[in-house]
């Protein structure tokens, strides 16, 4: 039986018409009519996770392993502003969070009572669209439901708010089946990516040093696979959150303090740019690119929103990225470029290869970055014995700030997955345990600083997890990203205001959540717990802690 809230039944109804199957749904007596409904719904599999600003994370998790938008369900009052960190990740990363937030009636908005703080527009930067559903219009809000699933469903996967006003009584579930919905669908028009603009052709064929740069793309929305001739004429650059599985080590490049290259760095910057993805970790990459301002940049998305990261930019083609590269790839099968621009390849090719070698001979110490050497050592063995797999049977999160620059150094050939939509340490750990949740039957790995997990911990506070989640925490006792930082470290307040040094371990929260835990304080217990974590069947997620501080 459902609820006998009519807008609560015509929305989970179109749910299910949209083809929503996932929600995560957090405690509550206003959206209980709601919950109720989605656990009913036979079509939609309900996550319950108490803590909204790790549910918010959990259900970005979901959306990334299986692409699809998922409901994130929290009742009235700052329950929906506990989200607002989670749905400006997902914006960034073009993942879709259906947000359904319940409400009280109108009159009691700003009235002193309790949980009646205005709802509707509150994530306005960060959603595409927001709706307030009248409880006594049934056309009207069948109307403003379809106008929001049709945009959550958008290929660009922008994120939603449905805001849904619930009159007491709240527990009359006395509907026997849901209402057959009129469902609206938008259909997009064919598009001929043959026809490129004729000033993207002229820049990119007259450029004497072009490079293709890729930010951070799913992998499950874009393959590689038949570009051979685009990338064997240009260089491109991408870091470990692009679908390019290589590793391509232009950091090290870049780094003039710690580079043995012989090489001018003017010789480095491009004069044709194709802006491909979205964000990038490396700061001297995009330092490099903004030095180049005669440059001719074009992006690609399926938008067409402007996004000037290097200052350059020249023109933005609307589209899928896949098939407007594949285009690019057939016209330079037909045309050559230019002498200087297969000149410029060779050059990057020749420091990215030498980059490479002293990477791979430089000695093991203990520390976080022999911890990340070693796991992705294994993570490779576990590859390669998989390589006829059509999908790996493992996954890697990285958390922000010093493990994803590790993860740029030390990934070998498999995706990576990091919430670098707006770079935030909070939420790491919740959306390895939501993409955990939604693949059973894959191993998630999430490799994270010490400031990361203890902010978000509350992610193994978690009835969904199970022995498939296991967790890499690089603890040396503070923000180790903030040593890098010029100038701080004259400060008296760097180490404990700013880098936040402390002396915590993860033994007691993993006692009181049940999970196995280890610990590492050199080498050899380095080795025998990445082994332990990657090798080991458990019924409960695994976490190993590398001591090193």
């Amino acid at each position: 039986m459902y609820s006998d809230k009519h807008s609560v039944n015509t929305l989970t109804a179109l749910l299910v018409a949209h083809g929503v199957k996932h929600a995560v749904v957090c405690p509550g007596s206003r959206n209980a009519p709601i919950v109720h409904n989605l656990n009913e719904c036979p079509d939609i599999q309900c996550f319950p996770v108490t803590d909204e600003r790790s549910a918010g994370f959990f259900a970005l998790g979901i959306a990334q392993a299986t692409d699809l938008p998922v409901v994130v369900c929290v009742t009235s009052g700052t329950a929906l502003l506990n989200l607002a960190p989670a749905v400006a990740e997902a914006h960034y990363q073009h993942q879709s969070l259906i947000v359904i937030s319940a409400d009280r009636p109108a009159e009691w908005i700003d009235q002193l009572d309790g949980q009646t703080l205005p709802q509707p527009g509150a994530l306005a930067p960060w959603v595409s669209k927001s709706v307030n559903l009248p409880e006594d219009a049934p056309r009207f809000c069948n109307r403003l439901t379809n106008e929001a699933l049709m945009e959550a469903t958008a290929d660009h996967r922008p994120c939603v708010h449905i805001n849904v006003p619930i009159t007491e009584p709240l527990f009359h579930f006395t509907t026997p089946q849901l209402p057959q919905e009129r469902v609206i669908r938008r259909y997009a028009p064919a598009t001929d990516y043959d026809c490129l603009p004729q000033a993207l052709l002229d820049d990119l064929f007259h450029a004497q040093r072009p490079m293709f740069v890729f930010g951070q793309l799913s992998s499950l929305r874009f393959h590689y696979e038949g570009l051979d001739h685009l990338f064997s004429h240009v260089i491109v650059l991408h870091e470990t959150l692009s679908p390019l599985t290589s590793v391509s080590h232009f950091e090290e490049v870049l780094n003039v303090e710690r580079s043995t290259f012989n090489v001018q760095r003017s010789t480095l910057i491009p004069d044709f740019i194709f802006y491909v993805g979205d964000a990038i970790v490396s700061k001297r990459l995009k330092q490099l690119l903004r030095q180049a301002e005669d440059a001719r940049c074009w992006r690609v998305n399926l938008t067409g929103q402007v996004e000037d990261t290097f200052q350059n930019l020249r023109g933005v083609l609307v589209g899928d990225v896949e098939a407007i590269l594949q285009s690019l790839n057939n016209k330079v099968s037909k045309y050559k470029l230019t002498n200087a621009a297969a000149e410029y390849r060779r050059q990057w090719l020749h420091l990215l290869t030498q980059a490479k070698q002293e990477i791979d001979a430089a000695p093991l110490h203990f520390g976080e970055e022999a911890a990340v050497r070693l796991f992705e050592r294994a993570m490779f063995n576990v590859q390669r014995s998989t390589f006829n797999v059509q999908r790996s049977t493992f996954t890697v999160h990285y958390a922000n700030s010093t493990a994803i620059r590790l993860a740029n150094r030390y990934v070998q050939g498999h995706p990576v997955w990091c919430n670098r939509g707006v770079n935030g340490i909070e939420g790491s750990l919740s959306t390895a345990a939501g993409f955990s949740a939604a693949m059973p039957d894959e191993q998630v790995y999430c490799v994270i600083g010490d400031l990361s997990f203890f902010y978000d911990q509350n992610a193994l506070w978690n009835q969904n997890i199970g022995g498939n989640l296991r967790i890499l925490l690089l603890n040396n006792g503070h923000g180790a990203i903030f040593d890098h930082l010029p100038g701080l470290s004259q400060s008296a307040a760097a180490n404990t205001l700013v880098a936040g040094r402390h002396a915590a371990t993860a033994e007691g929260i993993c006692r009181q959540n049940d999970i196995q835990y280890q610990s590492a304080h050199d080498m050899d217990q380095l080795r025998q717990g990445i082994e332990w974590l990657t090798a080991s069947t458990a019924q409960r997620p695994l976490l190993l802690e590398v001591l090193c501080q």
